[in-house]
């Protein structure tokens, strides 16, 4: 699904899902902590992002599609964090920003907009949102790792930490 996917996708190590959305100024405050995640633990903690676009914000359906296909050109969690830091702008511009992103990264922004034309991502998000739902994911972020669910959505205080430790046990389960 994603470029986290393929390191997430080892069954030799545990996975933290995100459930995200790129007009979230939520999600935008938990990329501190997915850099110091990632940081900590390298490839020894599969971070995937999961699409979990919310009806009050219009742009996040197409972003999420976007962001899909950001990381098929191999630029998934640049173009995330890209898109994420100007959510605000997000909200003003639609795909006119994210076309923009897209052309900053280097990406090929005209396949990028051919995809949001054609839909060819729409099942990927459309699989992830759902799947949050039959989980409980109502709001984002929110954190999925061995088999507890964290909500971020009304304070990210503490979540790090309790992320942490639950990684830990897992990685300590591995030995």
């Amino acid at each position: 699904m994603n470029d986290a996917t393929t390191s997430a996708a080892r069954p030799d190590r545990p996975v933290l899902d995100v459930w995200c959305e790129l007009q979230c100024p939520d999600c935008h405050a938990a990329l501190e902590d997915l850099r110091a995640l990632r940081a900590r633990y390298g490839d020894r903690l599969g971070i995937r992002l999961r699409h979990f676009p919310l009806p009050k914000h219009k742009h996040a359906y197409v972003a999420a599609q976007a962001a899909e296909e950001a990381i098929e050109q191999g630029q998934g969690w640049p173009y995330i964090e890209a898109v994420l830091a100007r959510s605000e702008d997000l909200a003003a511009r639609g795909e006119k920003l994210l076309l923009e992103v897209a052309g900053d990264l280097g990406l090929d922004a005209e396949e990028l907009d051919t995809a949001l034309i054609d839909g060819r991502h729409l099942l990927i998000v459309d699989a992830d949102q759902a799947e949050g739902k039959a989980i409980g994911v109502t709001g984002t972020p929110t954190y999925v790792i061995g088999g507890e669910r964290l909500d971020g959505g009304k304070s990210q205080e503490g979540l790090r930490a309790r992320i942490e430790e639950i990684a830990d046990r897992l990685l300590a389960g591995q030995g």
